[in-house]
């Protein structure tokens, strides 16, 4: 429903956008999986590891994961460049939504989740993880300062771009982070935020949207 530098599917409130329209936009994807628009519990990032169980739909600020066992509740966590990760125990029905930029991956914000998600009951080597697109190491270039910082926290992470500076890889140190803490199964979406014109980026941009991903226990199964 969005127009001009925020269309199509704008998902952020926090951006500039008119707020009638970004309703709708979540309204329209939360109907995508049969959840309620007010049964959406949306992630307003802080760029570091505060995880929190919800059982109820908002906005939930300066935390940048929610984990949930609540039926037809759905989780969303928006990006426009940082890697947006959603997490499931189908057996514990446990789920869980992650922001993660360089911020994030330093902070190993995805372990912190999924040992939330532990206490929620649910096994890690019985988990499956999507990560979503995000900024790719050739375009994502950093200083040489950040990508120590996230090499610190996980060597994975730590790349060049195509001219041979300073980068960071999210989503391959989001993967080496999942593996440390047993997720073995994972999905990436290796669509680059920056070089697509599907999807809104902030280094490429400035001023833009936000797209997301929005995970919900429905029924039986995830």
């Amino acid at each position: 429903m969005s127009q001009g530098r925020y269309a199509e599917l704008n998902l952020g409130q926090h951006v500039g956008d008119d707020n009638a329209d970004v309703r709708r936009n979540r309204t329209l994807l939360a109907e995508s999986l049969q959840v309620s628009a007010d049964r959406v519990a949306a992630i307003d990032a802080a760029h570091g590891n505060k995880t929190v169980v919800v059982d109820q739909g908002g906005t939930f600020g300066q935390v940048d994961a929610l984990i949930t066992r609540e039926q037809d509740l759905g989780l969303l966590a928006l990006g426009a460049d940082c890697a947006t990760v959603a997490l499931a125990d189908p057996v514990a029905r446990v789920i869980g939504a992650v922001h993660s930029g360089w911020r994030g991956v330093a902070a190993d914000v995805v372990s912190v989740a999924v040992r939330e998600m532990e206490s929620q009951g649910a096994q890690p080597e019985r988990m499956t993880a999507v990560i979503g697109p995000a900024i790719c190491p050739g375009c994502y270039e950093v200083s040489e300062e950040v990508r120590n910082e996230v090499a610190g926290s996980v060597a994975a992470a730590a790349a060049e771009t195509r001219i041979g500076t300073p980068a960071v890889d999210l989503q391959t140190g989001i993967a080496a982070q999942l593996r440390e803490v047993g997720v073995m199964r994972y999905f990436t979406d290796p669509t680059c935020t920056y070089e697509s014109e599907r999807l809104f980026s902030y280094r490429r941009d400035g001023e833009t949207g936000r797209h997301g991903m929005l995970i919900a226990l429905a029924g039986d199964s995830t």
